[in-house]
């Protein structure tokens, strides 16, 4: 197969773009060339997709193309510049899409977000649904969870391996029994092409089924070898010490508000499950990503508590 990867410089599209290679698809990546390299033995075409006509270097048909985007203008510019030299379109979107987050266990199809063709990134899910009714219905909209795994620098997850291999107490946030849900980009990326190689078309919520927090820091630990002492801090007193949710300075990463944010990680993915999307175990992905770590040197500095923050917060939980 020929496939394009709108990307495939950065973490999804990069995988994306790795794995189709070693299938033996004939791939392009187009891109600007500003977030990385694309992986090796795949074409690269540098392209400016904020431009009108920034893809005329791209050539010839592809029988899949991939696109990651998330700002609509580039989806449309995409859309009209290859018109009648894509076979088959993947747009891989979010769970931010949906309009409401309060209720665990939702499926497909429930309400989504009011578009919005903004760059703004407080309208990403917004904006992420004007990207998939442009793309339309043939498409196959892969509404993906939390992505985790080697080369993700988010520190959303890469922070919980990185503190739980670092040992002694560790603050966690809420409660063991808290949902949660993720997928590793590997994972992701094969599925992926899998399904769009069948030709699947329309939304699939692409992350693993709900478990609790409790059980991913178990998972983590056990891939790492750890035995970490946990320090469970409720949402009041987080809020009180102006600990932010989810990600970024100061945070705990995913943790959220409830009960506003009950449903956020806890959505029923069992239809993507039955099309093919196979999770491996959470221990495997934090080894690996703690390895990923340690050889490239990254350092978790995105997201999470500093160790003086952290230690401030257990001594006044006492």
């Amino acid at each position: 197969m020929r496939t394009l990867v709108l990307g495939g410089t950065r973490f999804l599209s990069r995988e994306i773009a790795r794995q189709a290679r070693d299938r033996g698809h004939e791939v392009v990546c187009a891109a600007r060339g500003l977030a990385g390299d694309p992986p090796p033995d795949v074409e690269f075409v540098r392209v400016d997709r904020s431009e009108d006509g920034g893809l005329a270097p791209v050539k010839g048909r592809f029988d899949l193309v991939v696109d990651v985007a998330r700002h609509p203008s580039l989806v449309r510019r995409a859309v009209t510049e290859l018109a009648g030299r894509a076979g088959h379109w993947t747009f891989v979107s979010s769970c931010s899409v949906y309009s409401d987050f309060g209720e665990a266990n939702q499926v497909m199809h429930e309400p989504l977000a009011a578009d919005a063709d903004e760059s703004d990134p407080e309208n990403y899910g917004p904006a992420k649904v004007a990207c998939e009714r442009i793309v339309g219905d043939e498409a196959l909209l892969v509404r993906a969870g939390l992505i985790v795994g080697p080369e993700d620098q988010s520190d959303r997850f890469t922070y919980w391996v990185d503190r739980l291999a670092r040992g002694g107490p560790v603050l966690a946030p809420g409660s063991p029994d808290e949902l949660v849900q993720l997928v590793d980009v590997r994972d992701l990326a094969a599925w992926t092409l899998d399904a769009a190689q069948k030709g699947l078309a329309g939304p699939y919520d692409a992350t693993s089924m709900p478990f609790g927090r409790g059980e991913l820091l178990a998972e983590i630990a056990e891939g790492l070898g750890a035995e970490p002492e946990l320090v469970w801090a409720g949402q009041e007193f987080l809020v009180e010490q102006k600990v932010e949710p989810w990600t970024g300075p100061r945070s705990l990463p995913m943790w959220l508000p409830l009960p506003e944010y009950a449903g956020f990680m806890a959505r029923d993915t069992s239809a993507t499950l039955a099309a093919g999307l196979r999770v491996r175990p959470v221990a495997d992905t934090a080894r690996d990503t703690l390895a990923w770590q340690r050889e490239s040197g990254h350092t978790v500095s995105r997201s999470g508590l500093t160790a003086a923050e952290e230690a401030e917060l257990l001594r006044l939980l006492g």
